[in-house]
Order: C-alpha cells, then sequence, then structure tokens
C-alpha cells in the first residue's frame, strides 16, 4: 500500500552538477561545501548569509542563489531567538523536492537562462528509507517576499508527525492559527543528503534554456 497519495517528487538542479550527483548523490548545500575543503570564513558566507547570487564552488558545483529570502524578510517574520543565519543554515543542511511540477516550473522560470537538470523520484521508496530523516512544509521555505509566512525550526514538520496531526505542531510551536487539514505540503525536505539516489531515480530530464518540463 502506498505511503502516501505523492507517487513522484522532483528535485531540480543546475546542469553542472550532474556529474557530481551521479557520483556522490544528491547532496546538501553543507555537504556540498564540506567537500570542497573552504576556509571558515567562506564557508560562513554562503551557509549562513543571504547569497545574492549563485556561486560555482572550487570543485565545479552550482548553488543557488537565495534572492527570494533577504534578511531584512526574515526579521519581520522569524519565529522568536532564530536570526536570518539561522535559517540560512537550516535551508542549506537540506535536500528539497518539489511535490508537484507547477511549483518546480515556477523555479524553472526563476533560473530559466541557464541549463537544468530534473530528477524524477519514486517517493514511497524513498520514503521507505528515508522516513526519519523526511520533513514536510506548508510553504516555500525559500521565499519571504511579499507576506511571508511565520517560519522557525517548526516549520518542518516531521513526516510521521504530520501523518498523524497534519499541521497542529507547527501551529503551537510558532503560536499561528493551525492551518486546515486539508492545507497540501508544499515542499519534501530530507536531511544533510540522499546519497543513493540512483536507487529511486524515474526519470531524468535535461532542460535547455529556457525549456521547461513536462512529466
Amino acid at each position: 500500500m502506498p505511503i502516501w497519495k505523492h507517487c513522484r517528487i522532483y528535485h531540480m538542479t543546475e546542469a553542472p552538477n550532474w556529474p557530481s550527483i551521479q557520483r556522490h548523490g544528491l547532496l546538501c548545500t553543507s555537504r556540498l561545501l564540506s567537500l570542497c575543503g573552504l576556509n571558515s570564513a567562506e564557508r560562513y558566507d554562503l551557509e549562513r548569509r543571504q547569497r545574492v547570487q549563485t556561486c560555482r564552488l572550487p570543485n565545479g558545483a552550482v548553488i543557488r542563489n537565495q534572492v527570494p529570502i533577504p534578511p531584512e524578510a526574515l526579521v519581520r517574520c522569524l519565529a522568536k531567538g532564530l536570526k536570518p543565519a539561522d535559517w540560512y543554515a537550516e535551508l542549506n543542511a537540506r535536500v528539497f523536492f518539489w511535490l508537484d511540477t507547477d511549483r518546480l516550473n515556477r523555479q524553472r522560470r526563476a533560473c530559466a537562462a541557464s541549463p537544468q537538470v530534473v530528477m524524477t523520484v519514486d517517493a514511497d521508496r524513498l520514503l521507505a528509507n528515508y522516513m526519519k530523516l523526511t520533513t514536510l512544509t506548508p510553504f516555500n521555505t525559500g521565499n519571504a517576499r511579499r507576506k511571508p509566512a511565520r517560519r522557525g525550526l517548526q516549520t518542518f514538520v516531521p513526516f510521521e508527525k504530520w501523518r498523524e496531526s497534519g499541521w497542529s505542531s507547527e501551529a503551537a510551536a510558532l503560536q499561528i492559527q493551525p492551518r486546515p487539514s486539508s492545507h497540501p505540503p508544499v515542499e519534501l525536505a530530507i536531511t544533510d543528503a540522499v546519497e543513493d539516489l540512483s536507487d529511486f531515480l524515474v526519470d531524468v530530464s535535461h532542460l535547455a534554456a529556457g525549456e521547461y518540463f513536462s512529466p
């Protein structure tokens, strides 16, 4: 019996990252920085400050900019006790998947000038191996523009807790209005890495500049 209704989930990356993913699996940004052996100051800037530009690391890997989450916007929506640097670190410690292609193609629109690779993953098989490291989010955690949602560490709801009680743990921790049980997850995030990604791949699509994804 399926673990949940999403048979397929999607991860999109800059095309130059594909050879590294084939060798090492899908690594979070923090793991990519460790592979490069950057000094502490360089690493801090990339891991705990807003990246205003897409960056190419010494090993050729490309990490995206974080233009939609400027620190001044995060200050207004972060839970008490958290600083923008903490939020950047949280995002950089996870691998993210989209649950639908509409949102994936919104991201594609933001980087339409550069070739991309889309990995389609068997969600049930991935969850069977990574359930304990999997969280769900109720909104795009990499965007804090317009009217940003209140956010904190509890925005990342463990998958098993979400199945039991929906978004109630998020609401209680952040002291916000509970989301209805019908509110769908937006992102699936796995802590650290999916090193054995090839075991769960269904399809790999190489998108030329300006090309959008169609499953």
